[in-house]
């Protein structure tokens, strides 16, 4: 059983999805339908429009964030309403029992988190009310992840996961009626390219948005470009990586003066022509005004309406029963040649009728970071906001990948993290700190299978051994490749020997440090003249002429385009061993790193400590490390999208449209997941980040990236409250420590040295502990695997699916045309992959395992002949 792995980055959905189906003979079709069932849905489940009319489609939707101001479980239940009105189990019994009363109302729901909690409370009853409603498509489900994820601060292999959890979840319960055919990401911050390819990989037909930089979304409205075509990646043939993609006219909300929930203040629709306050001519009238308006920035004569908003429909019966009177009341104009006709819709129904227009859409191949909704408000602070959370999330994922069978709540607290306003920063404290409760539970389920599997005892952060006199330290390489792995341990005795699980002695170095306060400075001499340095912004407290716009969790916003120097000179410590030589710098109290190079390692390794940011002065702080080069750049620069394919940056310049810059710095700042590098025609300056940061290139041959912000101001986005974080443990501020891997090679293998080292940073190898001499029958090594993966392939999904069945996902890693050799395609033989398993029936998926492969079908569309840019790696 030859698997062939296409052209490169053509991973998960075409060859690289597969379900491994262990000790049985037959295959799990039982729990994928396929897609004929949506369609003839589609076909009978939406309202009729009117050809030769404008025709408005009416969205009731709620935005249930799974986590903001208030933590998951509070929204759910309507706890803490003293600091949000919110409580979305009473949202769903209320839309549930409005939609019963009208056959012709629609609603739509995004977040599994919570719709999987309120379902299993439900009784037989209600479960099969609501399935009768979902396949009569009167309740559609979109998106379907466990969250909304987040698009700057997310790794794809987290996002494939959250959003594997909760279409199975769907697939399994409401069959193919239940499938999401369009994905909605009304409220992120930005939208990245690998985010609309892996959606396209998915099976998504369309893919919705609300959130778009100001001065794009002018010149599309302009040009009647508010929906294209995303060409999402430049590795898959066309259009296995295409998208529709629509930018939604209010964002996420209704248009203004139609919002009729509890939450809300417009007046209600009052139609007894007896009172004196009838106003069905106005309402009417004033709607009208605002669809003839919005048909001049859309394409077709069907635009749509967003009905509802965050956390909306708690009282369903306000909304619909005014919804229910505009369409009576705007209709009924018709008889008098009014050509605007209103109907209930749904998102797949409104892309349904895009699709039967048959026109061309506008092409586009880069992506919509940064965001900014004003001159001086760009939201790039996120990038790097709570790093220690950005960083926790990204352990935890290493260490859930390794265990051989994620247990449902080890996976289901990574799905949460991965929401907008989780992993991205932008919660308030009490929700951060919900957020790494939960992934620690995660943890805590893992270790058990792990202890059990790996013969250990986990000790993992608390190193109990530091008093043992022996003890074996267990090592797990979650990747299908060799790796070398420096293992650092503190421990309190004088002296040690390392052995190998053969027994023969391991090189190491015992190291005891003593600090001499009376070294100076010193350079570090890297090849074409790198040179480090810590400088820090100022936070904007908003008090200038400019704007009034502070930095906060959202917004990065510096009060002067130089960053200060923390200081001119440094206290160093220099150590050489035969493992290791370090430089150790202390630029002041509070900012230290270390810089380390292995023996027979080409990568350099910055180690860097921030915190607590000094705040005597009342400034916020925002750090960044600094890499000057003599690389001639052009002011062109790369960053990665989600930690998968790498796109070009240019400084002051966005490919579809003629920039004016307002922010040097922060409008010239991009999200960092996994890499970024700066390169000639010689050599590429690659640096490899431990999580999700901000960073740019401000000047030619420089590449900076910010490390950590504290902040005294409210950026006036909704949080509340300064991105100032403390704790118990650091009652002065947060103290953060990081990795940074640099690496200096020539341009043509430059991808063949970054590509593995970023994707060992993501997968970590696992230590565990174990006191005391080992068991007599103890088996000291173990490899699940025959041979290593072809260092092109990287083994991305191994997990039990059910009993009889295990999912495999398998990725091409490079982009096409980065390395002359590791660019190539690839075959790997499954029968000869795994040491333990027997391959007897392989079927393979689409990239969320919610549908056979030879089963998906999607909407084909014809981009505009001369649109599209040129945005990738060269």
């Amino acid at each position: 059983s030859a698997l062939q792995l296409p052209q490169p980055c053509g991973r998960q959905g075409d060859g690289h999805v597969t379900h491994l189906n262990i000790n049985r003979c037959h295959m799990i079709f039982g729990l994928f339908s396929n897609m004929a069932g949506r369609s003839q849905q589609l076909a009978t489940s939406c309202h009729a429009t009117k050809p030769g009319m404008l025709n408005v489609h009416l969205v009731p939707h709620t935005h249930d964030d799974v986590g903001w101001l208030k933590t998951v479980d509070q929204y759910y239940y309507g706890d803490r309403n003293d600091i949000q009105h919110a409580g979305v189990q009473y949202i769903l019994d209320s839309v549930v029992d409005q939609l019963l009363k009208n056959q012709d109302r629609r609603f739509i729901y995004v977040e599994m988190a919570f719709f999987y909690r309120w379902w299993k409370s439900q009784s037989s009853s209600v479960q099969q009310t609501v399935k009768q409603l979902v396949n009569e498509g009167r309740l559609e489900f979109v998106n379907g992840g466990w969250c909304m994820s987040d698009e700057a601060a997310t790794h794809y292999s987290a996002v494939i996961d959250q959003m594997t959890i909760g279409l199975r979840f769907l697939n399994e319960t409401f069959g193919a009626f239940g499938r999401p055919r369009v994905t909605w990401h009304i409220d992120p911050f930005g939208h990245a390219r690998e985010h609309a390819s892996m959606f396209a990989q998915m099976g998504f037909d369309g893919f919705f948005f609300g959130r778009l930089d100001y001065q794009d979304r002018a010149r599309r409205m302009r040009n009647k470009e508010q929906e294209l075509l995303w060409r999402a990646s430049d590795s898959l043939t066309p259009p296995m990586a295409d998208l529709f993609t629509g930018i939604l006219p209010n964002g996420y909300n209704p248009p203004e003066g139609f919002c009729w929930d509890q939450l809300c203040s417009d007046p209600p629709i009052r139609d007894d022509p007896d009172l004196e306050d009838y106003n069905v001519d106005d309402v009417v009238g004033c709607f009208l005004v605002i669809a003839n308006s919005q048909s001049t920035v859309y394409k077709t004569n069907h635009i749509i309406m967003t009905m509802g908003s965050d956390f909306q429909y708690e009282n369903a019966n306000l909304w619909y029963k005014n919804l229910d009177k505009l369409i009576h009341y705007v209709n009924a104009r018709q008889a008098n040649g009014n050509k605007v006709n209103v109907l209930y819709s749904t998102p797949s129904c409104y892309l349904q009728e895009l699709h039967r227009a048959n026109l061309t859409w506008p092409l586009k191949t880069d992506d919509f970071f940064p965001y900014a909704d004003d001159a001086h408000d760009f939201w790039t602070g996120y990038f790097t906001s709570r790093p220690a959370l950005k960083r926790y999330e990204r352990i935890s994922n290493s260490n859930l990948q390794t265990c051989n069978q994620l247990e449902v709540f080890g996976e289901k607290a990574m799905a949460v993290a991965q929401h907008h306003d989780a992993v991205s920063g932008t919660e308030k404290q009490h929700v951060a700190n919900d957020y790494a409760r939960k992934l620690a539970n995660g943890w805590q389920h893992c270790r058990v299978l792990q202890a059990s599997q790996l013969n250990a005892h986990a000790a993992f952060l608390s190193l109990v051994f530091l008093s043992v006199i022996q003890f074996s330290v267990n090592v797990y390489n979650p990747l299908a490749r060799p790796v070398t792995w420096p293992v650092r341990l503190p421990v309190n005795g004088t002296a040690y020997s390392v052995s190998d699980a053969s027994g023969k002695a391991v090189d190491c170095q015992f190291l005891q440090v003593t600090f001499d306060p009376e070294t100076g400075l010193i350079s570090i001499e890297l090849p074409n003249d790198v040179l480090l340095k810590r400088p820090r912004y100022n936070a904007s407290a908003g008090n200038n002429v400019e704007s009034r716009q502070p930095s906060g969790a959202y917004i990065f916003r510096p009060n002067s385009s130089t960053p200060f120097i923390i200081s001119r000179t440094a206290k160093t410590e220099i150590i050489k061993t035969s493992v290791v030589q370090e430089v150790r710098q202390w630029f002041a109290p509070w900012v230290s790193q270390v810089v380390r190079l292995y023996a027979d390692s080409r990568a350099l390794e910055l180690e860097w400590t921030v915190g607590p940011v000094p705040i005597d002065d009342s400034l916020g702080k925002e750090v960044i490390t600094r890499l000057d080069t003599s690389i001639k750049t052009s002011e062109y620069f790369y960053t990665d999208s989600n930690g998968r394919e790498v796109l070009q940056r240019k400084k002051d310049f966005w490919p579809t449209w003629n920039l004016k810059q307002s922010e040097p710095i922060a409008g010239n700042y991009y999200p960092i997941n996994s890499r970024a590098y700066i390169k000639d025609d010689v050599d590429q300056l690659t640096v490899v980040t431990d999580r999700s940061q901000g960073g740019g290139s401000i000047q030619n041959g420089s590449l900076e990236i910010m490390l950590h912000h504290r902040l005294l101001h409210y950026d006036f986005r909704g949080v509340g409250e300064p991105l100032n974080e403390i704790s118990g443990i650091f009652p002065d501020g947060l103290v953060v420590r990081g990795r940074l891997l640099l690496t200096l090679d020539p341009l043509p293998t430059a991808a063949d040295m970054h590509r593995p080292l970023a994707e060992g940073m993501v997968l970590q190898p696992l230590l565990t502990f174990t006191a005391g001499d080992l068991k007599p029958n103890t088996q000291l090594e173990f490899s699940g695997l025959l041979a290593a993966l072809p260092p092109a392939v990287h083994l991305l999904t191994l997990s039990q699916w059910d009993e009889d069945s295990v999912l495999l996902r398998l990725e091409h890693q490079y982009q096409s045309s980065e390395s002359k050799v590791s660019s190539q395609a690839v075959t790997v033989n499954l029968q000869k992959l795994f040491s333990t398993l027997e391959v007897l029936g392989v079927a393979e998926l689409n990239l969320s395992a919610n549908q056979w492969k030879d089963e998906m079908k999607r909407f084909d569309w014809t981009p505009e002949k001369g649109t599209g840019h040129q945005c990738c790696v060269s």
